[in-house]
């Protein structure tokens, strides 16, 4: 039985406190009902933003991600908890949000945005919510809204930092406008590799997610031309104004942006990955039991290598290489690690610039040590 035109009985009592409020009202909520969002990735940010909007009543969610839920993922991915361990995310995610709302209708993208299927995906939807953690995927995310004229709302966490903005509106910014060029690959550690504070996707996820009921009302002052700056150490917000790239006329496409390339080559990840010579620990293990000389250094931090070591190697924070390469033998071989792999691909290619011809890296770094030849080893 309905209620009021096209919410039932249920769907007032449930949104009753936005019924009550004037910039909402029965028309507000009928908006937020009729509309379509995409959520790019059920993690840090994505799991504060998809709790939020189902919970506010946003008819249609689309999920993307294909990844599993691991047990590091629990201190700040609220959406998933314990029983969920090894589950697929979007399958874990949906069940949260199925039973926080039964209501509203969730489409399951189980796959990589790629540059292939993105304009057919992001295409189905009003607004996209970017809650991507890689910069391959956070230009697609926005080269896609751009050419699609679909508002893109963006979010990015690190360490006891954040940031927010909404690009890709007929008059505003896009994020090429404030970052034409990614940075250098290895320059900005990963989440997996810096870390962040638990709390702090959920910050940022429910600004971005404020964001994306705002666009939907047509309410309030949005984020576009403004990126919100935030500080948690120092529990202070701030904030840039942001300007349109002045070869792209207000109302009028992006000169940047004519069609979807190959993220990866644009952001440097194969002539990364290219570069640098790997072992796998496996080898390095039979290499060590059998007396072998070699330089095996570790360039985690201090910090990391308290909480667990590879017997054996020698800490050398990436930070430190470049004022310690007198310590090493530049004509003897070097092995090096770090946690997975990324900043040791850096480390060795620094070597490797200053005549260390004999140079490896530890593949998959000590996460693959702690899988492949000592599970004693804790992984983090």
């Amino acid at each position: 039985m309905s209620g009021g035109a096209g919410l039932s009985a249920e769907e007032i009592r449930r949104y009753s406190r936005h019924l009550i409020m004037p910039e909402v009202g029965m028309e507000g909520q009928l908006k937020l009902k009729q509309a379509k969002v995409l959520l790019v990735g059920t993690g840090g940010l994505g799991s504060p933003m998809a709790l939020y909007l189902a919970a506010a009543g946003v008819g249609t969610l689309g999920l993307v991600d294909f990844d599993v839920v691991d047990e590091s993922n629990l201190q700040r991915q609220v959406i998933h908890g314990t029983k969920d361990l090894g589950k697929k995310k979007i399958d874990s995610a949906v069940e949260t949000l199925e039973d926080l709302n039964p209501h509203i209708r969730l489409v399951r993208h189980e796959a990589p945005l790629t540059s292939a299927n993105a304009l057919e995906i992001v295409g189905q939807y009003d607004i996209v919510a970017d809650g991507t953690d890689n910069f391959p995927t956070r230009y697609l995310v926005n080269d896609a809204c751009v050419l699609l004229g679909k508002p893109n709302v963006y979010g990015s966490i690190f360490r006891f930092e954040g940031q927010a903005s909404v690009f890709a509106t007929e008059d505003g910014p896009c994020y090429r406008c404030v970052y034409p060029e990614p940075p250098p690959p290895g320059l900005v550690p990963s989440c997996a590799e810096g870390g962040v504070l638990g709390i702090l996707p959920g910050v940022i996820g429910l600004i971005q997610a404020t964001e994306v009921v705002k666009l939907i009302l047509g309410q309030g002052e949005t984020l576009q031309g403004r990126l919100m700056l935030y500080d948690a150490l120092a529990m202070k917000f701030r904030e840039l104004k942001l300007r349109r790239d002045p070869a792209c006329p207000p109302g009028e496409p992006c000169t940047r942006i004519k069609g979807l390339i190959d993220y990866q080559e644009f952001c440097g990840v194969p002539k990364q990955a290219a570069a640098v010579e790997e072992v796998t620990a496996l080898e390095v293990k039979a290499r060590l039991d059998r007396g072998e000389r070699f330089q095996f250094i570790d360039v985690r931090e201090v910090h990391e290598h308290q909480i667990c070591r590879i017997e054996g190697a020698r800490l050398m924070p990436l930070g430190e290489l470049p004022g310690r390469l007198g310590e090493l033998d530049a004509e003897g071989e070097v092995v090096v690690h770090c946690k997975s792999g990324i900043r040791s691909a850096k480390a060795a290619a620094l070597l490797r610039e200053h005549g260390f011809r004999r140079v490896v890296n530890l593949k998959g770094g000590i996460l693959a040590w702690s899988d492949e030849v000592d599970p004693k080893v804790p992984k983090y």
